[in-house]
């Protein structure tokens, strides 16, 4: 398996970056008038007392499987005209109930996955920050040691 991931340099144009910038706004208010970010909503939805989140969890995955066959269908080109390739998955479910666990723990512990984080230190929630910088420890742990793990 081949390990070494070519840098990828890019440069935002002012216009590009006010774009980005906007986006992350919309996200952030999106995130935060649905309560995706409330750790409450969370709590309610590992104790099955609320649908809420599983509404917003399964609007998304809905909204992801369509526009995934938008793309493949109609060959849809990023910004820069390249086209969007999206590889076919390998067959397997280790990797996946083992992952899920992983990424499922972590959100209950914290009351926060990755998206919200960002928002919560938008929110001038600084604790938030810890939880970001372990969260990108792990990652980069992954990086060092996914050559070893069932993929």
């Amino acid at each position: 398996m081949d390990n070494s991931n070519p840098v990828i340099e890019t440069h935002l144009t002012v216009k590009q970056a006010i774009q980005v910038l906007l986006l992350g706004l919309i996200f952030g208010f999106v995130m935060t008038q649905s309560q995706a970010i409330s750790w409450y909503r969370i709590y309610e939805m590992f104790r099955f007392e609320s649908f809420h989140m599983y509404g917003i969890i399964g609007s998304t995955v809905v909204l992801g499987v369509l526009l995934t066959r938008a793309i493949r269908r109609f060959r849809l080109r990023d910004i820069d005209g390249n086209p969007i390739f999206i590889a076919d998955k390998a067959p397997g479910w280790k990797r996946y109930l083992f992952g899920g666990l992983l990424f499922g723990l972590g959100w209950g512990l914290v009351g926060a996955c990755p998206g919200p984080m960002f928002v919560l230190m938008g929110h001038g929630l600084l604790s938030a920050g810890v939880i970001l910088v372990f969260a990108i420890l792990g990652t980069w742990i992954y990086g060092l040691i996914r050559h070893v793990l069932p993929h």
